[in-house]
């Protein structure tokens, strides 16, 4: 991101976000700012699949919209969710909160494997980054 890309407080990233640099925009396609997040993954802090976790900020705003926002809250966050393989940064927190609760609903084994398997396909189509 661009130097003081939130002076003026915490925005939701958009379509060309004109905050980004090219070489955010090349690390945001290929994903690879995600990697960081292993490390959370190991200290048992976050899951590989779960509702990714959102800034606090914006989760009391979206609890203010959405009431049901924080059952979100209720798994550990996960690198990848149903949420991010069917809509990734393009869906409105409400869409984004529907499909975390779906995966809430209907956790199973089988369904992991198919959101493992969709982020495969994402990661390596760069569909649905910003």
């Amino acid at each position: 991101m661009e130097e003081n890309a939130e002076a003026s407080g915490a925005k939701w990233a958009e379509k060309n976000d004109p905050r980004i640099t090219k070489v955010g925009h090349f690390i945001r396609k290929t994903r690879i700012d995600e990697l960081p997040q292993l490390w959370n993954v190991l200290k048992g802090e976050m899951s590989i699949i779960g509702p990714r976790p959102e800034r606090p900020m914006f989760t009391k705003e979206f609890q203010v919209l959405y009431p049901k926002f924080t059952q979100r809250l209720v798994v550990k966050p996960g690198l990848t969710g149903w949420a991010q393989v069917n809509g990734g940064y393009d869906i409105s927190p409400k869409e984004k909160l529907k499909l975390d609760l779906e995966y809430i609903n209907s956790m199973s084994i089988k369904n992991e494997a198919r959101i493992l398997c969709k982020t495969i396909q994402v990661v390596l189509s760069g569909s649905g980054a910003r």
